[in-house]
């Protein structure tokens, strides 16, 4: 007799082993086996690139100080740990429905019945005591509908986990963009500044020799407009350092110490002769796989695939358990005395019947948003891939470019030297001078610009093939701000 009151338990907890969630298959990259421009002659290099630790990427111990406070002090990378927290605590909720929640209750109660309304025409008094354990509605998942979304729960976990890494990378790279932009920029108002003072010499001689009879008033005002121009410049660049440091302060979290801001853009230019600069070409793009924002993306593929595992387990029977095992008596002192004993159970089954087709509709959203997730998936693979073939294209002329520029600059301050020597002769007019002079402001500013590009490209290069994560080079835990708990 006992065992055919267990056998439907035993039944049950054997048909517990089904599961109707898809088994999952990861999408084909839609990618090329290389990346665009990449001629594939040179092998890989032996360290990947995501696993360079951003200390050994950039050098300069300023730069390296300024990155270690926005781990430490970043807003963003902050909500981005206690997402992961967050989601954690979500997991464990729905992971906490595979089992049955065991609850231990003990009450009492009295009631007086009057004279009037007794069936014995006496007044009736009556005192029960209980105390029981026991669960309540735990769900024998038969189907795997309660399994599908625990592991729906754990890849979002496991998502945001991702998203931290993702974050932390970014950020890593835009304190380095925004420290090499403010650096250019001091540049290029040290460049207005003594373009200014250059030019307000020139003019001043000018002036001087136009009250003498020398000069005429057009050369006079045709200095003067240099002057002017270099001013503008001046307050401009002014303004955009201003901005420059802000924004800075705004990644880091804090306000920078001056002593840890650049001062000019050779200040961190130990970033060209960094790792990067010297990583061959050939790399495949399958190292695109340890890029945390892909992985992201397939921990969000993954749990749409197992919510459809909850989806279909719907269209079938539900069976839930509630039952309790105690004691019960009239007198609180024989609560615990021989014959005492109590108990319940309710198995209860629900079968879906009819429901005006919401569960095939829950079906279809599962369905479409599995298929929207391989598309994001799919996307976030493209996107990566088109990143690191821009960064290499640019990789490949920026030298030959800043060559180029370097070269620029050597010829037209030839031609701003030579202006000066046939104006003050007096062959030409002060407007060759104010040309030459013009263009060899230009070339020295386009100068500052390619320098900073190409100091910045090997920042997204490192950024986009997933570094900046390792806070070393060999050591597989980045640094850790003071909200990591993981």
């Amino acid at each position: 007799m006992k065992l055919l009151r267990f056998t439907p338990l035993a039944l049950a907890a054997l048909m517990a082993g089904c599961s109707l969630m898809p088994a999952y298959q990861q999408p084909v990259a839609p990618v090329p086996g290389r990346f665009a421009g990449d001629a594939g002659a040179d092998p890989a290099p032996a360290t990947p690139i995501a696993e360079l630790g951003w200390r050994d990427v950039f050098t300069d111990p300023s730069l390296q100080r300024v990155i270690e406070m926005s781990l430490a002090n970043n807003r963003d990378l902050r909500v981005a740990v206690l997402n992961i927290e967050k989601a954690r605590a979500q997991y464990r909720v729905q992971d906490a429905a595979l089992f049955p929640t065991v609850n231990a209750s003990a009450g009492g109660s009295g009631s007086r019945t009057p004279a009037d309304l007794s069936s014995t025409g006496e007044a009736l008094t009556a005192r029960q005591y209980s105390a029981s354990l026991g669960f309540s509605s735990y769900e024998i998942d038969l189907f795997g509908r309660v399994r599908s979304l625990s592991a729906q729960a754990l890849q979002q976990f496991l998502s945001t986990a991702e998203a931290r890494r993702s974050t932390q990378i970014s950020l890593v790279a835009e304190v380095a963009t925004s420290y090499l932009t403010l650096a250019a920029d001091q540049d290029r108002l040290k460049l207005a500044r003594d373009t200014l003072q250059s030019q307000g010499d020139s003019y001043r001689l000018n002036q001087r020799s136009f009250e003498l009879g020398a000069a005429s008033a057009l050369t006079l005002r045709q200095a003067q407009t240099s002057v002017d121009a270099a001013r503008v410049d001046v307050e401009r660049y002014t303004a955009q350092v201003a901005q420059d440091r802000n924004a800075l302060a705004l990644l880091v979290g804090a306000e920078v110490p001056d002593a840890l801001l650049p001062q000019a853009l050779s200040d961190a230019a130990a970033l060209a002769a960094s790792p990067l600069a010297t990583i061959p070409p050939g790399l495949p793009s399958e190292l695109l796989q340890r890029r945390p924002d892909i992985l992201q993306a397939e921990r969000d593929l993954k749990a749409a695939n197992a919510y459809i595992g909850a989806a279909r387990a719907a269209f079938y029977p539900r069976i839930s358990l509630t039952a309790s095992a105690g004691t019960s008596s009239s007198e609180l002192s024989g609560l615990f005395k021989g014959g005492s004993g109590s108990w319940s159970f309710a198995p209860q089954v629900t079968l879906p019947i009819f429901d005006g087709g919401a569960n095939r509709a829950n079906l279809k959203i599962a369905t479409v948003s599995r298929d929207i997730s391989v598309a994001q998936y799919e996307k976030a693979i493209q996107t990566a891939f088109r990143e690191v073939s821009d960064a290499l294209a640019q990789r490949g002329t920026l030298g030959r470019q800043l060559d180029a520029q370097e070269s620029l600059v050597n010829a037209t301050a030839d031609s701003y030297r030579l202006s000066q020597a046939r104006f003050q002769r007096g062959v030409d007019s002060y407007l060759s001078v104010l040309d030459s002079q013009r263009s060899l402001y230009t070339a020295q500013q386009n100068l500052i610009g390619t320098r900073l590009s190409r100091l910045t490209n090997l920042v997204t290069f490192y950024k986009t093939l997933g570094g900046g994560w390792n806070e070393a080079t060999g050591t597989p835990v980045a640094a850790k701000s003071p909200d990591t708990t993981s």
